[in-house]
């Protein structure tokens, strides 16, 4: 996986780095068990500080995606069913709260809004 960041966007870097890594990981481009760059081979490669890599492999850890064996380096964690359906989640709703803004700047009502996801839901996911 190669991982691209942003120097001038307001997104902080190692926030960049955890995103990238988290998206890869519920996408499946990284697979439970596969080695990460090591903190210090990444920071290197991105030309940023390693405290800033670490502490985007640190904030992985915690939030359940990624493990650190001292010595051996970071592989991609077994997701729980519940973490990746958690996850699914909180990224539907960011999705339908912009389709909902939308909608509304668009005249649409709320009976139209529901009828229209329930025809893009019913259609393919049921």
């Amino acid at each position: 996986m190669d991982i691209f960041i942003n120097n001038k966007s307001d997104i902080p870097l190692h926030k960049q780095i955890y995103d990238k890594i988290k998206r890869g990981i519920l996408t499946g481009e990284l697979r439970e068990g596969e080695p990460l760059p090591t903190v210090r081979g990444l920071a290197k490669d991105l030309r940023i500080s390693i405290i800033t890599t670490a502490r985007a492999y640190k904030d992985l850890e915690q939030d359940g995606f990624i493990d650190t064996v001292v010595g051996k380096g970071s592989f991609v964690a077994r997701l729980s069913d519940g973490l990746q359906r958690e996850e699914y989640l909180k990224e539907a709703e960011k999705l339908m709260s912009k389709a909902a803004e939308k909608a509304a700047c668009g005249g649409m009502s709320k009976e139209e809004f529901v009828r229209l996801a329930e025809e893009f839901y019913g259609g393919k996911y049921e």
